[in-house]
């Protein structure tokens, strides 16, 4: 499994030091999806959710991105993390494999969307345009970068006349595909957009938006089934209780407002929706 560690004082651990389970008593391992790439800097930019999780939590936090979204599942399933953020998709295989339970999302989690894009030069205005054009997911495991469009698109009756496809691995990824041209479109989780074009990594006068997908179930955070009742519990209040003009940074990495209680029954389309495209 790959990872991507993060280490502050309250966790006690040396930089580069790889999870392993037990080492520290009260030690909460945190598993992340590389939703934001497997980057060092993309997991040091988790730093923020880990401080405030151990501040609130009264013990040691170790947050691990994972270096593909596979790895997340295997980790929660294997105990070498005790709680997980997961897509849709990987939520569902964490749900059916070792019976992951969930915790609570952001609100916009429940209705979430896909951004497909394209160079404003490409002549790509719809879904009908791509047509023999190169397409770009993300991780084959991304609910947002793949499943979701990729159903979509079939539904659409345009799957099968796609041009060359592959998967970049992550939504930066995917965006810089094309902004450089090495896709002709893409298609990502929207909040990643936002936030690529607020930090200026992506020039919405040269790449933009040119269709939205429909609402789906995606992110929710997930516990094993091991984890005590009580620690799943202080997990999901320490969520619950951010608070837009209080906890702003933290928020702003986690890219949303305000997080409500999940539930399993709720990512009943994306499952079936896996299954349809044999991706369960």
């Amino acid at each position: 499994m790959g990872v991507l560690v993060l280490c502050v004082a309250l966790a006690a651990c040396s930089p580069g030091d790889e999870p392993s389970p037990g080492a520290e008593q009260g030690l909460l391992r945190i598993g992340m999806i590389p939703d934001a790439g497997a980057t060092q800097a993309a997991a040091d930019d988790k730093r923020l959710l880990q401080e405030m999780l151990a501040s609130r939590l009264g013990r040691p936090v170790e947050v691990i991105v994972t270096t593909n979204y596979a790895a997340t599942v295997e980790a929660l399933g294997n105990g070498s993390v005790d709680i997980a953020y997961l897509g849709g998709l990987t939520f569902v295989r964490a749900h059916n494999a070792f019976g992951a339970v969930p915790l609570v999302q952001r609100d916009i989690d429940r209705a979430f969307h896909s951004a497909f894009i394209a160079r404003r030069e490409s002549g790509i205005d719809g879904l009908d345009d791509l047509a023999g054009r190169s397409m770009c997911f993300g991780d084959v495991n991304s609910t947002s970068g793949h499943l979701m469009p990729r159903f979509e698109l079939d539904e659409a009756g345009v799957g099968e006349t796609l041009g060359p496809a592959r998967n970049t691995g992550s939504h930066p990824a995917t965006a810089a595909a094309v902004a450089s041209g090495a896709c002709d479109a893409g298609v990502l989780d929207e909040t990643v957009w936002a936030k690529l074009v607020a930090d200026g990594a992506i020039d919405p006068q040269e790449v933009a938006v040119f269709h939205t997908s429909a609402p789906f179930a995606d992110y929710v955070w997930a516990a094993r089934p091991g984890v005590p009742a009580a620690d799943r519990e202080s997990f999901s209040r320490a969520l619950l209780e951010l608070r837009r003009g209080r906890d702003d940074a933290v928020l702003d990495v986690l890219r949303g407002d305000r997080y409500v209680r999940a539930n399993a029954g709720d990512y009943a389309a994306v499952e079936a929706t896996a299954r349809k495209l044999k991706l369960l």
